[in-house]
C-alpha cells in the first residue's frame, strides 16, 4: 500500500470541525462518493448526537468530501454482510431508532446541508432530513429507489409529501427521477443554488446568520415546528406558549431587548 493510500485509509470516515458556534460534519469517503457503510452510519449518528448536545454549537453544516455529497448506501459492503439497507448490522451498535435520518429529525440544533455534487438514494433522504439545503449548480438529487427495487427507507416517504405535496412527491418517488439543481430550487427542495465552488461559503454564511441569533430561541422554534407537524392548531399554540414562558426569563431575551433599544447588534450567550 502506498503512503497516500495508507493516509486515506487512516482518515476517519466522518469528520467534525467546530468553529465560531458552527459544527461542520463531513462525510469523508470521497473514493467511493461517500457511500455509507455500517460503521460510517454509526459514527455519523453519534457525531450528530454529540453536536446537538453541545451548548457551544448553534448550527450544523452537513456536507461531503470530494465530488459528491452521498451516493447512497455502500451496496458492495451490504453484499458482504457489513451493512443492511436500514443501516443496522452486526458490526454496529445503533438500532433503527438511532440511525442518522432519525437523529436528524429529532435534533433541536438547525442543520444545513451543503449539497456538493450528487445525493442519491439514502444520500437524498439524508439531505432531505436537514432543515435547509444549499446546492451547487451541478448538484443533483436522485430518488432512484424504485429503479433498484426499493423504496425510500430512511424518511423520504414521510418528508417528501410534506415538502412537495402528495402529487409532486408521488411523481418524484414513483418515477425514480433525478432532479437537477434548478428543478430542486423550483420545487422548494433547495433553499438556494450557487456556483459549485461557492457551496461551502454560502452554507457557512447562512450558518453564521443563524448562529448570531439567540440559540435557546432558535432551538425552541425548531422544536415547536417539529411538534406542529402532528398537532392540532389549538394544542400547538398552547405548547408554544409553554415554550415562550421560560424564554422570557432568559438573559438572552433581556439582551435582545436592550440591543434593540440601543440600536446595536445583540450579543447572545445562550443563557
Amino acid at each position: 500500500m502506498s503512503q497516500d493510500a495508507a493516509a486515506q485509509t487512516a482518515q476517519p470516515e466522518v469528520l467534525l470541525e467546530v468553529r465560531e458556534h458552527v459544527a461542520t460534519i463531513t462525510l469523508n469517503a470521497p473514493q467511493r462518493m461517500n457511500t455509507i457503510s455500517g460503521p460510517m452510519l454509526d459514527l455519523l449518528a453519534r457525531t450528530l448526537v454529540e453536536v446537538d448536545a453541545d451548548p457551544e454549537v448553534r448550527c450544523v453544516i452537513l456536507t461531503g468530501a470530494g465530488r459528491a455529497f452521498c451516493a447512497g448506501l455502500d451496496l458492495g459492503g451490504a453484499k458482504q454482510g457489513s451493512t443492511g439497507m436500514s443501516g443496522a448490522s452486526s458490526s454496529t451498535t445503533i438500532g433503527l431508532r438511532d440511525t442518522p435520518p432519525t437523529v436528524l429529525h429529532n435534533m433541536d440544533t438547525p442543520v444545513i446541508c451543503a449539497l456538493n455534487g450528487g445525493a442519491a438514494g439514502y444520500g437524498m433522504d439524508l439531505a432531505m432530513g436537514c432543515d435547509i439545503r444549499i446546492m451547487g449548480e451541478g448538484g443533483k438529487l436522485a430518488a432512484a429507489f424504485t429503479k433498484r427495487g426499493l423504496l425510500p427507507e430512511s424518511g423520504g416517504t414521510w418528508i417528501l409529501p410534506r415538502l412537495l405535496g402528495w402529487a409532486k412527491a408521488a411523481e418524484v418517488i414513483f418515477t425514480g427521477r433525478t432532479l437537477g439543481a434548478a428543478d430542486c430550487l423550483e420545487l422548494g427542495l433547495a433553499n438556494k443554488v450557487v456556483p459549485d465552488a461557492e457551496v461551502q461559503d454560502a452554507a457557512r454564511a447562512m450558518a453564521a446568520e443563524i448562529a448570531a441569533n439567540a440559540p435557546l430561541a432558535v432551538r425552541a422554534a425548531k422544536r415547536m415546528m417539529r411538534m406542529g407537524l402532528k398537532e392540532p392548531f389549538d394544542e400547538h399554540v398552547h405548547h408554544v406558549f409553554l415554550q415562550l414562558l421560560p424564554l422570557l426569563k432568559t438573559q438572552d431575551f433581556g439582551e435582545g431587548i436592550k440591543a434593540f433599544m440601543e440600536k446595536r447588534e445583540p450579543r447572545f450567550e445562550g443563557k
